[in-house]
């Protein structure tokens, strides 16, 4: 006798995945949590509720559509007296309609990035048998990992190296290459990539470091839960970074400042450099394509690199791992050892990350010159080894806190992507110079 559920339901992209129960709890919970709401217990006892209302309308082997199942939250939610949260859960659902409609008109002009570079990346995948969780277990299992490494760092160097062509093909008039993306996308790797480009085409080059023009940190904004946002390009000295680029593309020498992590406070004056006439700068930051921090300078001098995790790996239910999530775990064990944070408290931040990349990224990556694709397959099941143990725990603590409701849909979203996937230990066969390495350490690269 098979369980009286409902097993699937139709997306408003015409999709069927998994129903699940929780999503509504969870929705309803958010609601409630706009009104001043915290009980966990009761959302998930009006989602059984829907859930059991679906039954009787639809049956067992039928599949609702989202819009169908919003309709019998809003009616359960007035059913049960929790008018509040009815209202509140209709203008969420009204947002939400709104932001999509947005992005379907919009997505040319915001996300921006081509449907052909997209496409590029799934056909590599398919024919590599590693666009599916199944696909990379079967390559771990026939003991073929290595090889996709091997195959995955020649496709991405292949990327680097036709950037920085184009890069040589613009000089003498190009004076910046801008190499930005959002956070944990490789930047500082693919910076490095591209400097021993130019380097062996014959060009020297010069690199800042832009994280030392952070403000002090008492100087950031703080949230409710103390938190500092790193992530605004604001929180950067935008004005002196400006003015620095300009002096050094007009011969003249200049003192960077030095940011310490540790102590999150910066010295002025400490850092001399200087910029040959035959040195490109390249400049590798979260905000290269900030229009106040380059503003002075004008665009035909400079050569824009955007770089994404562009990935195209699904699971059973045949969702595909989102580019942010996989930045996400990179950077949770990143910040671990570079910047003395528990992975928790990276899956915390991460709703600021996010803010800015929408607000002051991918605005911009219209104007970039070339894009690179930094999402290497293998890279899953490293980082699953390395991180899943602490999902379990996130999404039992935050289940409940209606102020962390968006770390617990982050951390189940990223436990069901990452559950049927076969863990590898052993990373040993990660070259030392893979862009990976950044976030795993061990790289020949110094950081």
């Amino acid at each position: 006798m098979s369980e009286n559920i409902i097993k699937h339901i139709v997306k408003r992209d015409g999709t069927v995945v998994d129903f699940d129960r929780d999503r509504i709890a969870t929705a309803i919970f958010k609601a409630a949590a706009a009104v001043g709401g915290n009980d966990r217990t009761e959302a998930e006892k009006l989602a059984k509720e829907v859930e059991a209302k679906l039954i009787v309308n639809f049956g067992t082997s039928a599949t609702p559509s989202v819009e169908e199942i919003q309709d019998l939250v809003e009616e359960v939610l007035i059913k049960n007296g929790h008018s509040k949260t009815a209202k509140a859960y209709i203008v969420y659902r009204n947002e939400r309609a709104q932001a999509r409609a947005q992005r379907e008109v919009k997505f040319e002009a915001t996300d921006n990035i081509p449907y052909k570079k997209i496409y590029e990346v799934l056909r590599w995948n398919m024919e590599h048998g590693c666009e599916s969780i199944d696909g990379l277990n079967e390559i771990i299992a026939k003991g073929k990992f290595s090889e996709l490494i091997a195959d995955c760092e020649e496709r991405y160097d292949k990327e680097v190296r036709l950037g920085a062509e184009r890069i040589i093909a613009r000089l003498p008039e190009v004076r910046i290459a801008i190499i930005a993306g959002p956070s944990s996308s490789s930047k500082t790797t693919t910076t490095i990539k591209v400097s021993e480009k130019l380097a062996e085409a014959g060009y020297e080059f010069k690199a800042i470091n832009l994280d030392h023009y952070f403000f002090n940190l008492e100087q950031h904004p703080k949230d409710e839960f103390g938190d500092y946002d790193y992530e605004t390009p604001h929180a950067l000295d935008l004005k002196l970074i400006d003015e620095h680029i300009a002096a050094l593309l007009d011969g003249k020498t200049i003192k960077t400042p030095h940011y310490d992590f540790k102590t999150g406070h910066r010295e002025l004056n400490i850092h001399e450099m200087s910029l040959a006439p035959n040195q490109i700068l390249l400049i590798d930051s979260l905000h290269g394509l900030y229009g106040e921090m380059t503003q002075s300078t004008p665009n035909s001098k400079k050569f824009k690199l955007y770089i994404e995790t562009l990935g195209q790996v699904e699971n059973s239910a045949g969702t595909f791992m989102r580019w942010a999530d996989n930045r996400l775990l990179r950077r949770m064990i990143r910040d671990s050892w570079h910047r003395n944070l528990q992975p928790e408290q990276t899956l915390t931040h991460w709703h600021y990350v996010r803010r800015s990349e929408l607000r002051n990224i991918i605005p911009f990556i219209g104007t970039v010159d070339y894009l690179v694709n930094s999402a290497v397959p293998f890279e899953l099941p490293i980082l699953k080894a390395k991180l899943f143990q602490y999902f379990p725990p996130a999404m039992a603590k935050f289940k409940d806190d209606p102020k962390r409701q968006d770390a617990y849909v982050r951390a189940k979203r990223v436990y069901e992507m990452l559950k049927d996937l076969t863990p590898v230990t052993d990373d040993s066969c990660v070259p030392k110079y893979s862009l990976i390495r950044e976030f795993i350490g061990g790289s020949g690269y110094e950081y």
